[in-house]
């Protein structure tokens, strides 16, 4: 099975690698008996820049839902010894990757059974439009109907996106749409990222 972690606006995707502990967990997790899975981090900010609204990020041209959908999960499924299925598939990530689970899970609800949402960005500016951001409602009940196996949302209290948070919990709980909720103590910080990671990542593909 396979994890996709996705980074934060301004940052690579090395993120996970270098400031996540990515490798270090993966091997504790691993020697402690956890599940085998692969992680793959694509790259959200390409030549610097942030792909913040996926398909359509000022005018840009940084078609990041189109890459990231036939070119990066193509590759890394036709490169390793994986289950292609949606049951073997997680996308999770922090702030900006977050809101690029939230948003490409959605459109996408046949190939991923586990998302994550870390201090995720929940919706776009009122002026961007994309595809993806229409029929929200709609396209949620498309997919919690699938009955995803792990709806995880971790964000922190002081963190400048938990109001954003908030309300989305509202929706999902108006909706009766099952979900797993960490709240922490602090913000915007790599130590809840791990955290979250941590948390997440010991209840998949189970």
């Amino acid at each position: 099975p396979v994890l996709y972690l996705l980074n934060g606006a301004m940052g690579s995707n090395n993120d996970w690698l270098a400031q996540g502990m990515v490798n270090p967990y993966a091997s504790h997790y691993a020697a402690t008996g956890g599940k085998e899975m692969i992680i793959a981090c694509p790259n959200g900010c390409p030549d610097g820049i942030d792909a913040f609204y996926i398909n359509n990020y000022q005018g840009s041209g940084l078609d990041y839902e189109t890459y990231f959908i036939q070119e990066f999960v193509p590759f890394i499924e036709s490169t390793f010894n994986i289950k292609a299925e949606r049951g073997s598939r997680a996308i999770a990530g922090l702030s900006m990757g977050g809101y690029h689970s939230l948003h490409i899970s959605k459109q996408y609800p046949d190939m991923f059974n586990y998302v994550g949402l870390f201090s995720a960005g929940i919706m776009p500016n009122k002026d961007v439009r994309s595809p993806i951001y229409e029929d929200f409602d709609k396209k949620l009940d498309v997919q919690f109907s699938k009955k995803p196996a792990l709806y995880w949302i971790g964000i922190g209290k002081t963190d400048f996106l938990y109001q954003a948070n908030v309300e989305f919990r509202k929706l999902l709980d108006q909706k009766g749409y099952k979900y797993t909720y960490l709240e922490t103590g602090g913000g915007h910080i790599w130590r809840n990222w791990r955290i979250y990671l941590t948390e997440f990542a010991s209840k998949l593909f189970k």
